[in-house]
């Protein structure tokens, strides 16, 4: 695996319309990511085997997306000592609310950090406000994106 700063995991393909949006983040922001489908519940060796390339290839922080029993951000949680969002995907008879629910419940000393339902944006955003903790680029970078983003507000008055 090459070089990387974000992994991106998808319970399966059907999510990677709403993980569009983290990729679009990380592309703005210059973030080294990759993308994978791995499905804690189908392909539990492979997941745990591409967090362990990930982080041999300097990975900083994981991004899962998982519907309904949305466990993949937890599988992963469990196999790394690395920053992990969970994104819950909007899928299955709850629209969501179960993996919301499968997501943020983790077991006290397995944090995961957990954007609302199809927040993938969101995620992507505090990927890189956790790296931006050590890089003064992503900082600068973020702070002119909040200014953005109040001008365009005030621009609509």
């Amino acid at each position: 695996m090459e070089a990387i700063k974000v992994l991106i995991l998808m319970g399966s393909k059907s999510d990677m319309p709403v993980m569009q949006k983290t990729e679009g983040v990380l592309e703005e922001f210059g973030v080294p990511y990759k993308t994978m489908i791995r499905s804690a519940h189908r392909t539990p060796e492979a997941t745990v085997q591409a967090v362990k390339e990930a982080e041999e290839a300097g990975c900083k922080v994981f991004i899962c997306a998982a519907g309904m029993a949305a466990h993949l951000a937890g599988v992963v949680c469990s196999k790394t000592v690395k920053p992990v969002i969970g994104v819950p995907i909007a899928s299955g008879p709850l629209n969501g609310e179960d993996a919301l629910h499968s997501t943020v419940m983790m077991p006290p000393g397995l944090p995961v950090a957990t954007v609302g339902i199809n927040a993938a944006k969101n995620a992507g955003l505090l990927a890189v406000q956790m790296l931006a903790q050590n890089d003064e680029r992503l900082a600068d970078l973020l702070k002119a994106d909040r200014v953005a983003q109040a001008e365009a507000i005030l621009a609509e008055d």
